[in-house]
């Protein structure tokens, strides 16, 4: 019981995280359990369970607080809900696109972009960006194909990804909330129709109500944090995230011979991220100018 009690106190911590920031929920406590000694098809159909029941409610309590309008109808459930629908496009391109990619490009492609998001929206940060419904649904593709390729990068995505397109970060972190949690659906779905048996059921009690003994803390953080602040702090964990994963996946390749290659990746992507950041905001102007 001691061990549940601490998969508990992980889930808490890790959920804490996800409904402050909209991201690192699976992200960390995939990688915690599986080092505990769980086995993937242990542990994944009982994070998605607990992610769609969090998720879920953690939108609810987002929405009942006032960090976002996310009522049937409104534009924040609509974002939610073709965000959700493009999980189901990006998942069957990945599916047959995981079949013949390398892993190690993939989870490289994924570090490249999130540390370009992380700086885009940073860079955007200063200004509100310009919001267009062709942005999500693009945004809602990649960001399935993504999860639907690695298992990762949804939440960094779609959270960083709405503050690029325009969105405020206490919006775009419940709204994160319900996609995900719609999408978490999609994949329970499909892992109890297909294989789920012999699961430990005290293990996904333990992540569920871990986990949502996390989320009013979490929504009343959002709500008291300010707007430009809570930009920057989201923007910058998509970053962190970014680099943590090119490290993880690329390691092998870090020495003083291979040194002048990393600095020149970073050389560019960062003036490549500012370039489109102040890009974004010159269209914004224009578009208020012409208004």
């Amino acid at each position: 019981m001691a061990n549940y009690f601490l998969i508990g106190l992980v889930a808490f911590l890790c959920e804490s995280i996800d409904s402050s920031l909209g991201m690192g929920y699976g992200t960390l406590l995939t990688p915690i359990l599986l080092f505990m000694g769980y086995e993937p098809l242990q542990i994944v159909p009982l994070i998605l369970l607990s992610e769609f029941i969090t998720g879920i409610l953690s939108a609810f309590m987002h929405h009942k607080i006032g960090n976002v309008n996310l009522q049937l109808g409104s534009k924040g459930f609509r974002i939610a809900l073709i965000l959700a629908v493009c999980s189901i496009i990006g998942t069957v391109i990945a599916a047959f696109c995981a079949l013949s990619i390398n892993p190690r490009i993939i989870k490289g492609y994924i570090a490249f972009l999130l540390m370009l998001i992380g700086v885009l929206a940073y860079i955007c940060s200063h200004k509100q960006g310009d919001f267009s419904w062709s942005k999500i649904f693009i945004l809602g593709i990649i960001a399935s194909f993504n999860k639907g390729l690695s298992g990762g990068g949804y939440g960094p995505l779609v959270t960083g990804g709405q503050l690029v397109s325009g969105l405020d970060s206490k919006k775009a972190v419940g709204i994160t909330s319900l996609s995900e949690g719609l999408t978490c659906l999609i994949g329970i779905i499909a892992y109890f129709t297909l294989d789920a048996k012999d699961l430990d059921w005290l293990l996904g009690t333990a992540l569920i109500i871990g986990a949502l003994l996390s989320i009013p803390i979490s929504v009343n953080i959002v709500k008291k944090i300010k707007e430009t602040y809570f930009k920057k702090i989201i923007s910058g964990s998509v970053l962190l995230l970014g680099l943590f994963t090119f490290i993880k996946t690329f390691n092998h390749l870090i020495s003083y011979q291979n040194l002048p290659i990393i600095i020149a990746s970073i050389i560019i992507t960062i003036p490549f991220a500012y370039y489109f950041g102040q890009k974004n905001i010159l269209n914004s102007k224009q578009i208020y100018h012409d208004n």
